[in-house]
C-alpha cells in the first residue's frame, strides 16, 4: 500500500506524519487489496476553531473511496474521515458478497 501525505500551505511535522501512517495501515484489516492512498491536509481561512480539513482518498480496485472532514485538529479530522471511510469499505464488501 502506497500513502501519500500531501500538507497545502503548511508543513506537517513529524508527529502528525507518522500518526496518520499509523492509523491508515489499519484499513488494511477493512480491505485486502488498497493500491494507494492519498491524504490531503489543508489549513481553511475561515475565522472559526474549526478550520483543520482532511481528505483521504483511497484506491481499491475497480472503485475509489473518499472522505472529507472538517474539525478543531488534524487527528480529530482524520480519525473521522477514517470511520467514514470503514463504513464505506464496509457497504462496499456487503455489495461483493451479494448481502
Amino acid at each position: 500500500m502506497d500513502i501519500k501525505i500531501h500538507s497545502i500551505h503548511f508543513d506537517a511535522d513529524k508527529k502528525l506524519i507518522d500518526f496518520i501512517n499509523n492509523k491508515v495501515k489499519k484499513l488494511i484489516q477493512f480491505h485486502d487489496n488498497i493500491i494507494g492512498v492519498e491524504v490531503f491536509l489543508r489549513l481553511e481561512n475561515d475565522q472559526t476553531a474549526e478550520n483543520k480539513l482532511a481528505e483521504i482518498r483511497l484506491d481499491i480496485p475497480g472503485n475509489d473511496v473518499f472522505a472529507k472532514k472538517k474539525s478543531k485538529s488534524f487527528e480529530e479530522s482524520i480519525d473521522n474521515c477514517l470511520e467514514a471511510i470503514k463504513r464505506q469499505l464496509t457497504k462496499f464488501k456487503e455489495k461483493q458478497r451479494g448481502i
